[in-house]
């Protein structure tokens, strides 16, 4: 995986082989921020990644320049080898906790301008993550909820809804806060 934009543009990243991730690949990850590029200024932004995996979602909003970014993740593995690449990459701004999601959601008084959340694509419950994000309100206003999944999930009927983006194997279910 490889860092697209910012401070460490084009800078790679190797995961061990050993964590349960499936990387975000780079082809929708590009797409994905460029759709953020037309709609967000990520100076501004206090991001929540859920499922953060090998953090290459996180990586990439703080080489942006994103003001913070949560990554919560409920492998000590991957939370480990996040730690580690902030530390390398100098992301003080980066903070990692190794936390199930729902436990995380349902405990944390913070609140979010973007969150993104990449679970398994075959985990069981993924149609409750928008529900569970809106009924805590942790969302700013106007604050964005991006779930990647797979393209047998559909979306379109829940509140907050507005788009979808598929790029091969990956697609991208767009909310909204306050719509």
């Amino acid at each position: 995986m490889r860092i697209i934009s910012g401070k460490n543009k084009g800078r790679k990243i190797t995961a061990p082989g050993n964590l349960p991730v499936r990387p975000t690949a780079d082809m929708a990850k590009e797409s994905l921020f460029n759709i953020l590029n037309n709609h967000v200024n990520y100076e501004d932004l206090n991001v929540l990644d859920l499922f953060a995996g090998t953090g290459n979602i996180s990586y990439e909003f703080v080489s942006r320049g994103s003001k913070s970014v949560t990554a919560v993740d409920n492998n000590p593995k991957c939370t480990g080898f996040i730690n580690q690449t902030a530390k390398k990459l100098n992301y003080d701004n980066l903070y990692v906790i190794s936390l199930d999601y729902r436990v995380f959601l349902k405990h944390t008084p913070n609140k979010w301008d973007l969150v993104f959340a990449d679970p398994p694509y075959n985990m069981e419950g993924i149609e409750e993550i928008p529900f569970l994000v809106f009924e805590k309100d942790i969302l700013n206003k106007n604050g964005w909820l991006i779930i990647e999944h797979s393209k047998n999930i559909d979306f379109s009927d829940y509140s907050g809804y507005f788009d979808h983006r598929v790029y091969g194997r990956v697609t991208f279910s767009f909310f909204r806060q306050n719509l």
